[in-house]
């Protein structure tokens, strides 16, 4: 069975860039609902059910065709939301922080700086048309920039996220309204860039 992650900090801690009302909603509703419908659509599935998230996004696959779609839009949303509570902490990101050591090389390796990576990665993020996703992803070769549609997840390419940024709606709205530029800028404030240089030594 697979298991809503606790919050790894108070509703209000990420205030006043993101509100404690969303964070209540976006975690205890709509984390929740993905969590228990995966569970409800795997009834009986053991084997499924057994996986870390993470392996069930890599091998949909193994999943039955009749469920598959099911699975891949809560399972992705499960483990979306797992990764995007720990990309973010209370004052873990603002203006005097930002990616060091080998993080930072390969971010001026790839983007020309950190500034210019910003740059494109909130360009990426407004321009995601509908729901969806912003990732900074990690492989051999480097970094790059990449948005999914609704909650399709890079594990399920096989690729390593080591910063995510969830645009759908209801991670916004009821602080930001439409202005999804204005959300993406305060998120920076946020950003906990020592879990994205473990995420990334990790990934390569």
């Amino acid at each position: 069975m697979f298991t809503l992650p606790d919050l790894p900090y108070a509703y209000n801690a990420l205030e006043p860039f993101i509100d404690e009302r969303t964070m209540q909603i976006h975690h205890d509703k709509h984390h929740a609902g993905y969590v228990k419908n995966l569970n409800d659509v795997l009834v009986g599935n053991d084997a499924l059910l057994a996986m870390p998230v993470e392996e069930l996004m890599k091998n949909l696959s193994q999943v039955p065709e009749t469920v598959r779609t099911k699975v891949r839009n809560n399972g992705g949303g499960h483990a979306n939301h797992s990764m995007f509570w720990t990309f973010m902490g209370p004052s873990a990101g603002n203006e005097s922080r930002a990616p060091q050591g080998e993080l930072a090389m390969a971010i001026d390796a790839a983007f020309g700086s950190y500034a210019k990576f910003q740059e494109q990665f909130a360009t990426a993020g407004i321009s995601r048309f509908g729901s969806g996703w912003v990732w900074l992803v990690a492989n051999g070769k480097g970094l790059s920039i990449i948005d999914t549609p609704n909650q399709d997840t890079p594990i399920m390419d096989g690729k390593a996220p080591i910063l995510g940024l969830d645009v759908w709606e209801h991670a916004y709205y009821l602080k930001y309204q439409n202005m999804r530029a204005d959300y993406i800028k305060a998120w920076w404030n946020v950003v906990n860039w020592p879990e994205v240089e473990k995420r990334f030594a990790s990934a390569v």
